[in-house]
């Protein structure tokens, strides 16, 4: 079983890697402008479709993880098979086969969390709360020591110690500026890293595939982010 912090980081980086998308285009000038190019392009794409695994440690999941504008965000584990991260623009539902129980958080004004489809967040929260920095300049490196493929890495530092995530390290396929990889370093000094292969843009998912039915014998647990205030 994940433990508390990997599963919080895991939600706040479903929120933040919802309007993954193409762009295009040779210009590179600072960190800062780089970011806003990849964040620029996120309105022109309907549904974006990949391969996403995530590790911490020895904790590691697999599975599939789908995206539709305005306002949709659906992952399907295969591992923990079964498991379910579902967002409808307005409530973040995960399911736990392992525990039958189904988290839910209302995601508005009253409880703090975002409002609005993913485009109008997505690569936004991380260019107002983070510092972007090329972390080893603004040329492809690598993205593992001794790999074929490369990719242009920024280091994104936190503005306030009120972010959930000290820094962010975004590997970006300078091709096509989609991100390979997200690596992310909590306040409790551990890192999760999501990997994104075998992408897809505008294939014509429906919005029916955000659809889903928890589990009638399944336990629900509201508010496990955070409580609404009155």
């Amino acid at each position: 079983m994940l433990n508390i912090e990997f599963k919080r980081g895991i939600s706040l980086f479903a929120l933040l890697i919802f309007g993954i998308t193409l762009g295009f285009g040779q210009e590179v000038v600072t960190a800062e402008r780089y970011l806003e190019l990849v964040s620029n392009t996120y309105a022109g794409v309907r549904d974006y479709e990949a391969t996403i695994n995530i590790r911490s440690g020895n904790a590691q999941m697999a599975g599939i993880i789908s995206v539709l504008s305005p306002a949709f965000l659906r992952i399907d584990f295969s591992r923990p098979a079964e498991q379910v991260i579902l967002y409808n623009g307005n409530d973040l539902t995960i399911y736990l086969p392992d525990f039958r129980s189904v988290l839910n958080q209302p995601m508005n004004r009253r409880s703090g969390g975002p409002v609005g489809g993913p485009y109008g967040n997505g690569l936004s929260l991380l260019r107002r709360n983070f510092v972007p920095a090329f972390l080893t300049g603004p040329n492809p490196v690598p993205l593992d020591l001794g790999s074929s493929e490369n990719v242009i890495k920024l280091r994104l530092t936190r503005r306030t110690t009120a972010e959930g995530f000290r820094e962010i390290v975004l590997s970006i396929n300078p091709n096509n500026r989609t991100i390979r990889r997200m690596e992310g370093r909590t306040i409790g000094d551990n890192v999760i890293v999501f990997d994104f292969t075998n992408i897809k843009l505008n294939s014509g998912i429906p919005e029916t595939r955000f659809a889903y039915d928890t589990p009638a014998n399944a336990n629900t647990y509201n508010n496990f982010l955070f409580r609404e205030v009155d």
